[in-house]
């Protein structure tokens, strides 16, 4: 067995995020990281979709380290194996791990959060493929009995609409007024549909109006676990704190992302 240690570098800072800050979604997720308590996470799941690898199931990293402008986070190698052993991941290459920006988007924040608390705690990033509804279900399963641990702390990355030519997603409903207020209309009626916790409404929504969230899947899989818990009794709530467009719509030459943040709580 060798003892080299494998990192992956913060590869999107200096040009999707600066080292000092986020210009779109920041202040929006901040909303949610301060709901983090650090005197009790010991272990983040990092769940994110995967934008650049066609993925059928989820991926496990094949590093031990990822590498943030605050400091290293450090992969938990027991859930890890934990995972590994019920065959359903697969492994990603460095390579994909390092292209891919939705679970790095994340660190940051994360590092943040438990800054104070820096040396107690590990990561479980996970790579979500474009799951079918039974393998979304499978999933939610599997990961539900860590999301009933109140020392795991789950998050779950994603944008909500992209809308404009360059998204190839342009739907409008002319009663809501301008564009924006349309997308916002159609964004909220997704976050309130996830306030539900029906991961069934959640996919016929989608069915419906095709929105470009780009985290559908984690999504998904964590209404699945939540839904998991509530039949065994377990009372949970979920709502959202924040919602923000990158910028107003007014005609079709234009484009935006949505983003929003919520927090899931256990009572």
């Amino acid at each position: 067995m060798s003892n080299r240690v494998l990192c992956r570098e913060a590869s999107h800072a200096g040009s999707w995020y600066t080292a000092s800050g986020y210009t779109y979604c920041g202040s929006c997720a901040a909303h949610a990281y301060k709901q983090v308590d650090p005197n009790i996470t010991r272990k983040i799941f990092i769940l994110g979709p995967s934008h650049h690898v066609p993925l059928s199931r989820c991926a496990l990293s094949s590093v031990d380290i990822y590498r943030t402008p605050l400091y290293d986070l450090r992969i938990d190698q027991k859930i890890y194996g934990e995972l590994w052993k019920t065959g359903m991941f697969e492994r990603m290459s460095l390579q994909t791990d390092e292209d891919e920006h939705s679970i790095e988007m994340h660190l940051p924040y994360t590092a943040k959060a438990m800054e104070s608390h820096k040396d107690e705690f590990t990561i479980i990033p996970v790579l979500v493929g474009a799951l079918s509804e039974s393998k979304e279900q499978e999933f939610g399963k599997l990961f539900s009995k860590y999301l009933a641990d109140p020392s795991n702390l789950f998050v779950v990355s994603s944008d909500f609409c992209h809308w404009g030519q360059r998204f190839r997603y342009s739907y409008y409903d002319e009663s809501q007024g301008e564009i924006y207020r349309s997308i916002e209309h159609l964004d909220k009626m997704g976050m309130s549909i996830i306030e539900q916790l029906d991961p069934v409404s959640f996919s016929n929504y989608l069915k419906k109006y095709h929105n470009t969230i780009c985290g559908r899947h984690p999504i998904g899989v964590l209404l699945n676990a939540i839904n998991e818990l509530q039949k065994n009794g377990m009372n949970m709530s979920f709502s959202f704190l924040n919602y923000a467009q990158s910028s107003q719509c007014r005609n079709w030459q234009d484009s935006s992302v949505s983003y929003a943040a919520g927090a899931l709580m256990v009572h």
